[in-house]
């Protein structure tokens, strides 16, 4: 098993890409901290993860990751379940504010990078802390976005944040390394979560399958794949790197990105804030 003996912190990990995520460590032998917003799902994965044999690998800890004290908890609740910490996957992330550019509040600004940005930033700096302090090493993967590789690739604040988590990681990736501590980003495509699919999962997914060259649409699997890799010894000299992970949507270049399922932001009849599968309700008014 690649991951026997690691401790991972997987945050957002109830739902999507971390529950994914969640299930292909524990596969590979790692005890895993699901951190998550959302407490009644991470009760409902837990419940289902004990069934399946894994109730001494894996627990649960409610988490807001735009708050520091919640960060140094959800760090110290692993030292204390498991004695440490070699993995960090900052995933949680909320589709944020939405609409023009016009008609983004500084609030909705704020919630988009308090989550997105800000929760990086503050996992790298306490899970970097904690590794650095038992001196074996370790691997920070942060979730941007392919919309954080291009102006069109998503509404505008989540890009910007997006390609906040880009540059933090690379910059992080330089800093750590004398550590032995690798940081790299994972950039996903479409990937048919309840995040991403609007509620109505299978007209996004049929959407994304005509445009996208790869011929099958993404899914969590495809991610935990990436993060399975950038965790294991298997990508020891592999820092600083953002992993596209798209089906050849950003391959293929301008031209398709037109096809995208998309509406425009110039255009939209509404603004506000999504939060994604955190459990709170959206936040949208009509313009």
């Amino acid at each position: 098993m690649r991951l026997q003996h690691k401790v991972a912190v997987i945050t957002g990990g109830a739902s999507g890409m971390g529950l994914a995520t969640v299930r292909r460590f524990l596969h590979e032998g790692a005890r895993v901290v699901i951190a998550d917003y959302n407490a009644a799902a991470g009760a409902v994965v837990m419940e289902d993860l004990a069934g399946e044999g894994y109730e001494e690998s894996v627990s649960f800890i409610q988490t807001d990751v735009a708050r520091e004290p919640d960060i140094e908890a959800m760090l110290a609740h692993a030292e204390s379940c498991f004695g440490g910490l070699d993995i960090l996957f900052n995933n949680a992330g909320v589709g944020g504010a939405i609409g023009p550019l016009t008609e983004t509040t500084i609030e909705d600004w704020d919630y988009t990078f308090d989550v997105l940005a800000k929760g990086v930033f503050l996992g790298i700096k306490h899970g970097a802390r904690m590794m650095r302090a038992a001196a074996r090493g370790g691997s920070i993967i942060n979730t941007s976005s392919i919309a954080g590789l291009s102006g069109d690739g998503g509404p505008l604040v989540y890009s910007a944040a997006k390609a906040a988590v880009i540059s933090l990681t690379q910059s992080a990736a330089v800093e750590l390394a004398a550590d032995r501590i690798r940081v790299n980003a994972i950039c996903p495509g479409f990937i048919a979560t309840p995040l991403a699919d609007g509620g109505d999962p299978e007209a996004t997914r049929r959407a994304f399958e005509k445009v996208q060259p790869w011929p099958e649409y993404g899914s969590g699997d495809h991610i935990a794949g990436a993060a399975l890799f950038l965790a294991s010894d298997d990508a020891t000299f592999v820092t600083g790197e953002k992993l596209v992970v798209d089906g050849g949507l950003t391959a293929a270049g301008p031209e398709l990105s037109k096809s995208f399922p998309k509406s425009s932001a110039r255009n939209a009849r509404v603004a506000g804030i999504t939060r994604g599968s955190t459990g709170e309700a959206p936040s949208l008014r009509n313009l």
